[in-house]
């Protein structure tokens, strides 16, 4: 392999919280065991292809800023390959288990249907001979069905019944490639399923429409063999003014709708619940409570811009209490931790790329132990317990599972002449436990 961008780099090391180099891991310590694994089993780093290799720094109001060999004109495939020979070297570097693609990001699109298909697979296979000497595997694979004119209204939501063809036929191809090269999961983020206005929109078509492409998506799950999960990337707004996949509660209506939510997970992204108007581990939480709980996308946004700006995590006590709720729903089983996040605009050397990722790294690991500290203490889980121990009382039981009717319930109230007082939410108290477990300087 020709020296790339990130060659001069030695792998990152695991170095302790007393290191002093800053590109080494202070927290991600791959092979400690908490909780019965090694933590890299239980968060399961992935780089985004796209955000790592295909960024140029460009933004709303700027174009691009950073440069890199593969992005200068020439041959596509040939520059395609140099791209993925550097994405390997960075993977090196990290050492994390995991990457990502879209396959636009991967591989050139060509003059026809039929070109962009013929580039796809010479890339699929090119990765394929790339992961032979690499420990790197795929996390996930996706189709960009959001940025090409063609997509302008909607991919599986589409009016013009070809573009329906169109992603079928593209995202069939993705599927075989994430099998092919060993994926675990295969994502479908609807960028441009939602609407405008209403002015030009049959909401019950383009609906009926995207639960037809999921139901396909499944039955080719099932005839191809492919053993890993099928999951919908909520997203809010940006930039259709009402996406149909708004947050993880709309998307179990959607999936419940059309009898998938038993095939059928969600891949949640930070920046998208903030966008929603909701923290990272609400949506956690509610994914976990219909069970639907698939695999994270690790980023943040910025509360003082109102787009999706894929920043890299720093805040402590938000993903300690997303790791708390990940734990808690059993884990991401085989989803996992992908750095859906890309370097600012004025960070556009190599150097830059691998603080970015050592940094997310460390804080999601250091936030893992923080959340199983938690939960092995159980200080908080019995205040939790406390707070609805009553719903364990006969009484309540009867209410709760059914055995009691409504006028039932009325009857035992007022024959018991219940007279129920306000209880402590215990809030502050709560904070107080879990501001001094996450800042704690022993982990």
């Amino acid at each position: 392999m020709s020296n790339s961008v990130f060659s001069s780099f030695e792998t990152v090391k695991f170095e302790g919280a007393d290191s002093s180099n800053p590109l080494a891991y202070r927290f991600y310590d791959a092979e400690r065991v908490v909780m019965g694994k090694p933590l890299k089993d239980h968060l399961r780093f992935a780089v985004a292809y796209w955000h790592s290799l295909a960024m140029t720094g460009s933004d709303p109001f700027g174009g691009p800023t950073i440069n890199r060999p593969w992005m200068a004109a020439g041959d596509p495939i040939a520059q395609a390959k140099v791209k993925a020979d550097a994405a390997f070297d960075l993977f090196r570097v990290l050492d994390l288990p995991f990457y990502c693609f879209h396959d636009a990001d991967m591989a050139p699109a060509g003059e026809t249907l039929a070109d962009t298909l013929k580039n796809f697979h010479t890339m699929a296979d090119y990765l394929d001979e790339k992961m032979q000497s690499s420990k790197t595997k795929l996390l996930w694979g996706t189709a960009n069905l959001f940025s090409a004119p063609k997509f302008m209204a909607g991919a599986s939501t589409n009016p013009d019944p070809e573009v329906f063809a169109w992603c079928a036929t593209t995202i069939k191809h993705c599927m075989d490639v994430t099998k092919q090269l060993g994926g675990s999961n295969y994502v479908l983020w609807g960028g441009r399923e939602g609407y405008e206005t209403l002015l030009n929109t049959n909401m019950k078509q383009e609906l009926d429409q995207m639960g037809r492409m999921l139901s396909l998506v499944v039955e080719y799950k099932h005839k191809i063999g492919f053993d890993g999960q099928i999951l919908i990337e909520p997203k809010p707004k940006e930039p259709t003014s009402h996406q149909y996949d708004f947050d993880a509660a709309t998307v179990y209506g959607f999936l419940k709708a059309y009898g998938l939510e038993k095939e059928v997970r969600v891949n949640l992204e930070a920046n998208h619940a903030t966008l929603a108007g909701h923290s990272f581990e609400h949506e956690i939480a509610t994914a976990s409570a219909f069970g639907i709980l698939g695999s994270l996308d690790i980023n943040r946004g910025d509360a003082l811009l109102g787009w999706d700006t894929d920043q890299f995590p720093n805040d402590l006590w938000t993903m300690t209490m997303s790791m708390y709720h990940v734990i808690k729903a059993g884990g991401l089983g085989k989803g996992g931790c992908n750095f859906d996040a890309k370097v600012r605009r004025q960070s556009f050397t190599a150097e830059d790329m691998i603080h970015a990722h050592v940094g997310g790294a460390d804080l999601c690991a250091r936030a893992f132990l923080t959340a199983a500290k938690l939960i092995e203490d159980g200080k908080y889980d019995a205040i939790l317990t406390e707070r609805y121990a009553g719903w364990q009382q006969p009484e309540a039981q009867a209410m709760f599972s059914g055995k009691w009717s409504l006028d039932e319930i009325a009857g035992w109230a007022e024959k018991e002449a219940i007279n129920p007082q306000p209880r402590s939410g215990k809030q502050e108290q709560i904070e107080n436990l879990l501001m001094r477990s996450i800042y704690t300087d022993k982990i």
